[in-house]
């Protein structure tokens, strides 16, 4: 089969690493890519929201599966082009994409199909979110209501911190549109969960849980990022969380979707807080998390394709269980000096060619290739992933391959899983 992939980042070299190694897989492209994918599949320099010229390739190279790694592409409608031409495609329509692309529209939906999630208030004028936030409790969290690369939300301990985010948010738009409109909700208090269903919207099948660490320094302080690490599993999902989330998250999802008359074949991502109430959700994405992806696939044991292909045709029901690794797994992000601020690119990266790889891989983020060389050309750089039997050991594999690997202004947390191996 020949796949196409649409992304550029660690998520989709994870995703890719692991199709390659999928029987009945010929050829793989990735649009744009990066320059670690370039190692297993043709790039090709097309960008994620070109999409006439996306499903233009797809034809003419007689792509049989298109994956869509990023959320942008997916909120704006690629998988309804591809599917309106019978061009088969995993990743939700437009309409289902909405779960992740607009936080009022979600919030409205969780509760009319009662789904556990925080108390909120949505605003479009920011003077009367102002005045809102003259009366809320706090903590409180100001979001964007649209994308925002995952930096849209703001947990404000104070009125004053509240108040600016509504400032940045509504009035200088620092998010652009995105920030039109703004949800304040209730600060839930416990410990953040990660949870994937695929899902043809009538079958679903849970991945393995994870724990990221959004926060950009140690003990998950300062501003929020896209990711500076994961591990997997979480401990603290327990077999009894696991049926709390099939049974009061994922189904009512799946069953609110089918009245309003919405398909959705895909992944559900759940953002949750353990509280002490149970869990509730944060937020839904409607694709593979980063760097989630770069700690559950590699504990993938059975082929990835067929998950992909039942999906996009809608017979997840008809496929075999897929089998999973008992082993534990860690990644550390390595990101530019300054990141989730102002940074520098096209820093030369040194030591790739003597990492010792065995249970371990350095899935590339924010790459090219250079002169023959590869330089920096994001925020986040890398994603250096181990795994083995427990988390303690598979972390200290991750730092030591991270100790390896060098480019200028080079940062990384030195605690990821820290939550998990100090229980």
């Amino acid at each position: 089969m020949r796949i196409l992939v649409v992304g550029g980042g660690g998520r989709e070299h994870a995703l890719i690493w692991q199709l390659v190694r999928s029987p009945g897989v010929e050829k793989v492209f990735c649009a744009p890519g990066n320059g670690g994918i370039a190692s297993l599949a043709e790039c090709v320099p097309i960008e994620i929201n070109a999409t006439a010229a996306l499903l233009d390739f797809a034809r003419k190279q007689q792509v049989d599966l298109t994956l869509v790694g990023p959320e942008a592409p997916l909120v704006d409608g690629i998988a309804d082009c591809f599917r309106e031409v019978n061009m088969l495609i995993f990743g939700p329509g437009s309409s289902g994409s909405r779960l992740e692309g607009s936080k009022i529209w979600t919030k409205r939906f969780m509760e009319k199909y009662n789904i556990p999630s925080a108390a909120f208030m949505d605003f479009n004028d920011p003077s009367q979110a102002l005045a809102y936030l003259e009366k809320t409790n706090y903590p409180t969290v100001v979001k964007a209501d649209g994308l925002a690369a995952g930096k849209g939300v703001v947990v404000a301990e104070d009125r004053a911190a509240a108040q600016r985010a509504v400032q940045e948010i509504m009035v200088d738009k620092v998010f652009g549109r995105a920030g039109d409109s703004i949800v304040v909700e209730e600060c839930l208090q416990g410990e953040e969960l990660s949870l994937f269903a695929i899902t043809d919207g009538d079958t679903f099948i849970m991945l393995p849980s994870a724990q990221d660490h959004k926060a950009a320094y140690e003990g998950d302080r300062g501003p929020n990022t896209g990711g500076m690490g994961a591990y997997s599993p979480a401990g603290i999902f327990t077999p009894e969380l696991v049926e709390a989330a099939e049974k009061n998250i994922f189904m009512p999802v799946l069953k609110g979707l089918r009245q309003e008359g919405i398909e959705f074949r895909g992944v559900l991502f759940a953002g949750c807080m353990l509280t002490r109430e149970g869990l509730k959700v944060l937020e839904f994405n409607v694709r593979f998390g980063d760097p989630e992806t770069q700690v559950i696939l590699p504990r993938l044991s059975s082929p990835l394709l067929p998950l992909l292909l039942h999906t996009a045709r809608g017979d997840l029901a008809s496929l075999e269980t897929p089998r999973w690794s008992p082993e534990a797994a860690v990644c550390v992000v390595m990101a530019a000096g300054g990141y989730p601020g102002i940074y520098e690119t096209g820093k030369v990266v040194q030591g790739l060619e003597n990492v010792q790889l065995e249970k371990a891989v350095v899935f590339h983020a924010g790459t090219t290739k250079k002169d023959n060389r590869i330089v920096s050309s994001g925020g986040r750089v890398l994603g250096v992933t181990a795994w083995d039997a427990d988390l303690k050991t598979a972390q200290k594999r991750a730092y030591s391959l991270a100790e390896t690997i060098q480019f200028e202004g080079a940062y990384y947390r030195r605690d990821i899983a820290h939550r998990a191996l100090s229980r």
